[in-house]
């Protein structure tokens, strides 16, 4: 017993001692530390909740909680505490005692962000519109081969859409759906103070924004009521994007380089039967002759037309400060891009260069503005799309051999049709309708374009000495364009065998844009009765000239076989506009725009046209009544506008007049040896007027704990009136059946939502994330010369000959008109030529189609985050679209057993909705074809690593990225996105792996 309890009391005392030993640094640390407590407040003196404490130089930090206390055990060698808050200044203080209190500031960064709007800038907390920003930080990233690809997703209420995968191909822009039908639904871009033309381009140019390099851009202004694009008056019913460059500034000399490689590859593309389902449909299906007519081979086409493509983009620009009054920056930039479509490529060389000198003690400021684009493109023929997915899968790519099983030659001992396989007939010509071997049309068409395009501008802003509140602003502005395409065919094409190929030059087709603005602005705050002030006056002039030299077509012999006439266009804009911003104790805010258009392209009698606006703002969280809910909710403002836009873009120069063409060649006349073009009259409407769009606006700005959440909502409406419209007249009344007129009303509205959300922003950690919906409708309210009589529908889309989609009042546009198909109630599949009788009678006519759905979507949504731990960011970006539909023109037009035998002696591949339908012949009208085409889509995942500075030479980050990731929807066709509403033969978009590296220097 005494044993075991002197084992126990040993046992004892040896762990007393390693306890003791394992304290000693323990008690060692807590005698050399301290604690720390005090509160974090705002100026008004509420708590600020969540605040960053940290001890300088150690990985220590606290967060403050609901009452803004916080408590920090404090390194006794530890001297100073720094406090954060998002919104607020940094604040760091020296440790004398225990209990430190302290009162951050606003950031006034934050709170007087300026954003750049029409003729000038604005404090965002002094709008009044409805103005979204975004900057350089905030851009999507990757391959961005066009500026409009920075904020796709990003903003609320505006669209995006690329017309496709093409290097070489443009994109359709909508703020809040566009507000016309015929005329342009395209918002005016202004470039560094220049309006661009709106819809514009130039011969060569798929795209004519993508002449703008994306890495020059600073950031980009939304605008979108009436308040904030009233200013631009005419030009305005559809949103204004304002897109400012990058300017130079700081001290000392900044040389940035980044390069981004990237490679492309093709996602989904339209189903056709495979080889095997191919041979198997033609033996059930096909005649004997048919089935001969297959040959041996197994080619997927769209393999074959479809590549993986390069591309690479780099930019160098040099800023900074050449003296202490000139800033200056110049940059360099080259792109190469291939398309994933054969032969498909896109060359861009860009130069910029701005100046900024100030003189007169920085009461005169110039900028000088500069950019150069040289950009050549070989453009690949697209059609080689559709006729993959219609030859025949089972012969070869190339060769055309004989009964012997020889290469057939031509008279010259070349390879027949360049070595190509071909459909021909017993003596080698071109079969009689077949269809040409879509690789060989890729090889052998030779689409190759030049473009040359230079945007400049001089802007002298002088600020009085006796009075530094006036100053008057000058701008002279140049947009030059310079483009002309070769195209080529050589006469052993298939498509150009017995007529001998040909080539033509189109161009140089020059187009020019002059713009003199002079505008007074006068700023200045009354203290003594709390008021603000801000007036602007001002002057436009913009004059544009389009010409379009003659050119001729020749043979491959030299011939030609083809001329055009040379003309030019020209239309000029007069101006005269002002604006007041009036704000009273920086709560209670007034906007009121005026602007006064004169057009040549209306008659003298409807040639001005008025645009006003006026908008109020109401800071409620200004108010003695918000203080004691500010440390939760710290900015409320509640905004309404209403204003009157116009239109007269999208529409030709001379309408009004009675005017005359020439001929096509088809209808010269043969007089004295010399075929004779002939003049013709074309339609003319002398009461031509201003499509006008008047716009309610009611909007609230909200943020929460100091905007670490954030956003807004708006809702708006707009009727446009006297909607430009080519209509349908009687025989006789005029040159022609149809006149361009100003007939009928289109209503919208909709509800935009905007947050952003500062979720985690620590030393190690931070957590961003922006989320934007859109819900918007719009509605023909009127299609008629006569007030109040109805108007027959006007059909905007078919397929072949049969209308699909139309006008119609009542209805959204680009509503689709077809049949109600009819299912077996056994197997559930259609039935091929039966539809409902819709109306009762007994027969299958017209009068039992009906108006299903309609192409664009009643819901956007956008969503972005960016998580980034210590170096380390990955971000993405979403989109999705609900409530759009399309129609599948693929499956409609290549669905149908007669696409087998159009013919002779060649079989066509079907779509693979032939083996459900098992249809004979098309069935256009159906409304089977119509698709839910809502999606969702992940545009990019990007993963990026921030070196820092290495060495003393430069910071470096490296980005890996996916674009074009997943898309997540019901719709059977290529894509779900459409800037139309009927899908035939897409070049699809690709999904692309890219690596960016940047320096700074």
């Amino acid at each position: 017993m005494d044993k075991a309890i002197g084992y126990a009391e040993s046992r004892s005392w040896l762990l007393g001692v390693i306890l003791s030993i394992l304290l000693i640094p323990v008690s060692a640390y807590a005698q050399n530390q301290r604690t720390v407590t005090g509160t974090v407040m705002d100026e008004s003196g509420e708590p600020l909740i969540g605040a960053s404490v940290k001890v300088v130089g150690e990985p220590i930090g606290a967060a403050t909680d609901l009452d803004g206390r916080y408590t920090l055990k404090v390194p006794a060698a530890a001297t100073q505490l720094t406090f954060s808050y998002v919104g607020y200044e940094n604040l760091t203080v020296h440790i004398t005692s225990n209990v430190i209190d302290v009162t951050l500031k606003p950031n006034n960064e934050v709170l007087d962000e300026v954003v750049v709007i029409g003729y000038g800038t604005q404090k965002k907390n002094d709008m009044t519109g409805s103005v979204s920003t975004i900057s350089e930080k905030d851009f999507n990233k990757g391959v961005i081969s066009s500026p409009e690809e920075l904020i796709n997703g990003k903003i609320a209420g505006v669209t995006i859409t690329n017309s496709g995968g093409s290097p070489n191909g443009g994109s359709t822009i909508r703020v809040r759906g566009g507000a016309s039908l015929n005329a342009s639904n395209d918002p005016l871009i202004v470039l560094d103070g220049v309006p661009l033309e709106v819809g514009g381009g130039v011969e060569g140019a798929g795209n004519f924004l993508s002449l703008i390099n994306p890495n020059d851009i600073e950031s980009m202004s939304i605008l979108k009521d009436a308040s904030s694009t009233a200013i631009y008056g005419s030009r305005a019913s559809n949103g204004v994007i304002i897109i400012t460059t990058k300017k130079g500034s700081g001290d000392g000399i900044k040389v940035s380089f980044q390069t981004t490689n990237s490679i492309s590859t093709k996602t989904k593309t339209a189903e056709h039967l495979e080889v095997d389902e191919f041979r198997d449909v033609i033996s059930r299906f096909g005649t004997a002759d048919q089935a001969a007519l297959l040959g041996n081979s197994h080619t997927d086409w769209y393999d074959e037309i479809f590549r993986t493509a390069f591309g690479t983009d780099n930019s160098l620009s040099i800023s900074g400060r050449a003296a202490k009054w000139l800033p200056f920056r110049v940059a360099l930039g080259a792109t190469y891009q291939d398309g994933i479509l054969r032969t498909d490529n896109n060359n861009r060389y860009t130069a910029n260069i701005n100046l900024n000198p100030t003189f007169l003690d920085d009461h005169l400021r110039v900028n000088l503005s500069g950019k150069g684009t040289y950009a050549k493109s070989r453009t690949a023929n697209s059609g080689a799309i559709w006729n993959a997915g219609s030859y025949d899968p089972t012969q070869p790519v190339y060769g055309i051999l004989d009964a012997d099983g020889n290469q057939v030659l031509t008279s010259g001992g070349e390879p027949l049709f360049g070595g190509f396989h071909e459909v021909v007939d017993n003596v080698y010509n071109p079969a009689q309708g077949a269809i040409a071997n879509p690789v060989a049309m890729l090889e052998q068409y030779h689409n190759n374009s030049k473009v040359w395009r230079f945007v400049g501008n001089v802007d002298i802003d002088y600020r009085l000495h006796p009075l530094p509140e006036l100053r008057f602003h000058v701008t002279g502005g140049l947009d030059l364009s310079h483009g002309k395409r070769t195209v080529w065919m050589p006469q052993n094409s298939f498509d150009n065998y017995t007529s001998g190929g040909y080539s033509y030059t189109q161009g140089p087709q020059k187009n020019t844009n002059r713009l003199l603005t002079a505008y007074a602005n006068y700023n200045k705050t009354f203290d003594a009765i709390k008021s603000s002030v801000d007036v602007t006056a001002g002057y436009d002039y913009q004059y544009w000239r389009n010409d379009y030299p003659a050119y001729d077509t020749f043979n491959e012999a030299g011939d030609i076989t083809n001329s055009s006439q040379p003309y030019d266009e020209r239309h000029t804009l007069v101006s005269y506009y002002g604006r007041l911003n009036y704000g009273y104790d920086s709560r209670y805010l007034l906007t009121v725009t005026f602007r006064r258009d004169g057009s040549s392209r209306f008659s003298k009698e409807n040639r001005w046209g008025t645009f006003p606006s006026v908008a109020i703002a109401w800071h409620t969280s200004g108010e003695s009544f918000f203080k004691g809910i500010s440390h939760i909710m710290n900015n409320l403002k509640l905004r309404a506008s209403y204003g009157v836009t116009g239109q007269q873009d999208g529409i030709a120069n001379y309408d009004y007049l009675p005017n005359y063409t020439t001929s096509y060649p088809g209808a010269y006349y043969w007089f004295g040896g010399t075929w004779i073009p002939v003049a013709r009259p074309q339609a003319y409407n002398p009461d031509l007027k201003w499509e006008t769009t008047k716009s309610w606006n009611f909007g609230i700005d909200f943020g929460f704990l100091s905007n670490r959440l954030s956003g807004s909502v708006d809702y708006f409406t707009r009727r446009t009136e006297d909607l430009l419209a080519t209509v349908s007249i009687p025989a006789g009344i005029n040159f022609n059946k149809t006149m361009l007129s100003n007939v009928g009303n289109v209503d919208s509205k909709g509800v935009e939502i905007l947050l952003n959300a500062n979720i985690i922003d620590t030393k190690d950690w931070s957590w961003t994330a922006t989320f934007n919906a859109t819900w918007q409708e719009n509605k023909i309210t009127n299609l008629s010369l006569v007030p109040g009589s109805d108007a027959a529908d006007t059909n905007i889309g078919y397929m072949e000959a049969t209308p699909v989609m139309v006008y119609k009042t009542g209805y959204t546009p680009n509503t689709f008109k077809v049949y109600k198909q009819v299912y077996d109630p056994e197997t559930g599949l259609p039935v091929e030529g039966l539809y409902a009788d819709l109306n009762g009678d007994g027969r299958i006519t017209s009068d039992d189609q009906y108006y299903y759905h309609h192409a664009s979507p009643d819901w956007i949504f956008g969503f972005s985050t960016s998580l980034r731990y210590k170096r380390w960011t990955l971000s993405t970006a979403l989109r999705a679209q609900v409530g759009n539909y399309l129609y599948n023109g693929n499956a409609a037009n290549m669905g149908a057993w007669e696409c087998v035998s159009w013919n002779v002696g060649q079989v066509n591949n079907l779509s693979k909705s032939f083996l459900d339908t098992q249809f004979q012949r098309r069935q256009y009208g159906s409304d089977l074809y119509v698709e839910n085409a809502s999606f969702l889509k992940m545009d990019n995942l990007q993963l990026t690593y921030n070196f820092g500075r290495v060495g003393k030479v430069a910071d470096i980050n490296v980005s890996a990225m996916v674009q074009n990731v997943f898309t997540v929807t019901k719709y059977s066709g290529v894509d779900p996105e459409s800037d139309w509403g009927i899908e035939n033969t897409m070049y699809p978009r690709p999904r692309t792996y890219s690596l960016t590296i940047g320096l700074n220097f």
